[in-house]
């Protein structure tokens, strides 16, 4: 069965108070932008979605060591495509998971809290998975991943080699000490869990992705383009 060239970018739906100055987390703006950019020009139709339907910003995603200019031109245009669809976010439960045949989770802390119960995206992913078709997150993107079956009932990371967001980058962004009292999984801790192996950047926050067959994982925003390259090349492959 061919898989049709629609992808569906995953937005987490949390958006609680998380850094010590009170900002929220939420979606990191440019790792969803990052991959409906390259997506879209690979050729994918692309919709966005989250388990509500609903979304908040990552109040530091927007600050200025994270978004290039070209990024702020964007962030700025409310006519912008992008943020046309992020306006009109789909909500998961809505959608038909046989439309899609690439699946991408994009990130923020705040998927570390919602991802792991979102029933609707993870049974997307699944779907996705099970026809042959490609899964990728980036960062705190594959906190969705350990709860994603294969054919037999396993995660789909089960023995696979992936990353994200390490947990030395918690410690330097000094909010491991958060994640704990929260009681919420690092991505190390949610892989380690199912068995996958997980491997690290030299540095928390270099470019790095890995591919391990159909699954895809980028550790943290500079990675958010790559991964989502690498997803499209493994996609073409098949």
């Amino acid at each position: 069965m061919s898989l049709p060239r629609k992808a569906i970018i995953a937005i987490t739906s949390y958006n609680g108070v998380f850094y010590e100055d009170g900002a929220r987390t939420g979606l990191f703006y440019t790792e969803a932008l990052h991959p409906y950019l390259t997506l879209t020009k690979a050729g994918f139709q692309v919709d966005l979605a989250s388990e509500t339907g609903t979304y908040g910003i990552d109040e530091h995603s927007t600050a200025k060591m994270f978004v290039s200019d070209d990024d702020e031109k964007i962030l700025h245009d409310p006519n912008h495509e992008f943020n046309v669809k992020l306006k009109n976010l789909h909500k998961a439960s809505d959608l038909k998971p046989s439309d899609y045949g690439l699946f991408f989770a994009s990130a923020g802390h705040a998927t570390l809290w919602d991802y792991p119960t979102a029933k609707s995206l993870i049974a997307i992913a699944e779907d996705i998975y099970k026809r042959g078709g490609v899964v990728a997150a980036v960062c705190h993107g594959p906190a969705i991943l350990p709860p994603v079956k294969d054919a037999n009932g396993d995660s789909i990371i089960k023995g696979k080699t992936v990353t994200g967001f390490t947990t030395q980058g918690e410690v330097e962004m000094n909010v491991l000490d958060r994640i704990k009292a929260a009681g919420v999984q690092t991505i190390e801790e949610g892989a380690a869990g199912v068995g996958a192996k997980y491997v690290a950047p030299a540095h928390p926050f270099d470019d790095f992705s890995q591919i391990d067959g159909r699954v895809v994982t980028g550790a943290n925003p500079a990675s958010a383009h790559s991964t989502a390259a690498n997803a499209v090349k493994v996609f073409d492959s098949l």
